[in-house]
């Protein structure tokens, strides 16, 4: 399986200010990603430098093998759909469509009428009379009808409702089976997309601090709960990433996969453990309190 994106090292910075830090990563083709993290990461400041929107500082960004800025070659295969996308002041929803087809290679305008009609968009209408819904889902419509070989998605819900999102994923889900491409989905509904996800990419503080397979990650992190005196024995060795206190209770979560043996010892001890989500693992990782065996943090 090839490379479509090859990042070592990658910094932006802006004066004083560290964007992103000596990242680096690859994204395999024919995979749905994951680039997850808070507001102000350095997700969205790593995406526009993989569609070429922003220089980077210093380190090597390789897209289709070569360098993307003013790169025809490498621009053409990449379909970025932005939060808030902007389209020219007199564009109508048929505007879009008939542009798109002319920028993307791998266009399918039958898909595209007929997403627009899923999602209910009015075709005459101009664009920016639209709801913050209705361009999102525009937006939704062009990334999946393009068809490009690298798609990026950076918050593509935003305005619409649960019926709404989930019609964007299982129709998102379902052109990607039958015309397998790389996909990049950065979003802040990290539960709802968990399972289309098919790797974790995690940036906090504009570093790259997990790089997994989804699969990978689930059962990675566990919640356990009891007595303070027990679950802080039970604790001992472990990777601590979230600590909670009630009283004479604590509620910790641990990442890790745990052994047999780790589960008997919980059970004679009276613990409770349950599973932690892909969301509340990001949380949790992401909230600059990471307890290690020596009380250190992150």
């Amino acid at each position: 399986m090839s490379n479509v994106i090859e990042i070592n090292g990658l910094t932006k910075t802006y004066g004083k200010v560290t964007a992103v830090d000596n990242v680096s990563f690859k994204i395999q083709e024919g995979k749905i990603y994951g680039l997850l993290g808070r507001n102000g990461a350095g997700k969205t400041t790593l995406m526009h430098m993989i569609t070429a929107q922003l220089f980077k500082t210093s380190g090597q960004l390789k897209v289709f093998g070569e360098e993307p800025y003013e790169n025809n070659r490498v621009l053409s295969q990449i379909c970025f759909i932005k939060e808030g996308q902007r389209y020219p002041d007199n564009f109508r929803v048929s505007d879009v469509l008939k542009v798109s087809q002319l920028i993307f290679p791998n266009w399918d305008q039958e898909l595209a009428y007929s997403l627009i009609t899923q999602f209910q968009l009015p075709l005459k209408r101009r664009v920016k009379k639209l709801s913050r819904g209705m361009l999102s889902s525009v937006g939704i419509v062009v990334g999946i009808a393009s068809r490009a070989p690298l798609t990026i998605f950076d918050e593509p819900y935003l305005g619409l409702d649960a019926v709404a999102r989930s019609l964007f994923y299982d129709k998102l889900l379902e052109d990607y089976a039958e015309h397998p491409r790389t996909i990049i989905l950065s979003t802040h509904l990290i539960d709802e997309v968990s399972q289309l996800l098919e790797h974790v990419l995690l940036v906090d503080k504009g570093k790259l601090i997990l790089n997994e397979e989804a699969e990978d990650l689930r059962g990675r992190a566990t919640t356990v709960a009891g007595e303070s005196s027990k679950v802080e024995g039970y604790l001992a060795g472990k990777e601590v990433i979230h600590r909670e206190q009630f009283g004479g209770l604590v509620s910790a979560t641990v990442m890790g996969q745990l052994t047999v043996k780790d589960r008997d010892q919980a059970s004679k001890l009276g613990l409770e453990l349950s599973p932690v989500s892909l969301q509340q693992m990001v949380v949790h990782l992401t909230n600059g309190k990471i307890d290690r065996e020596a009380g250190s943090t992150r």
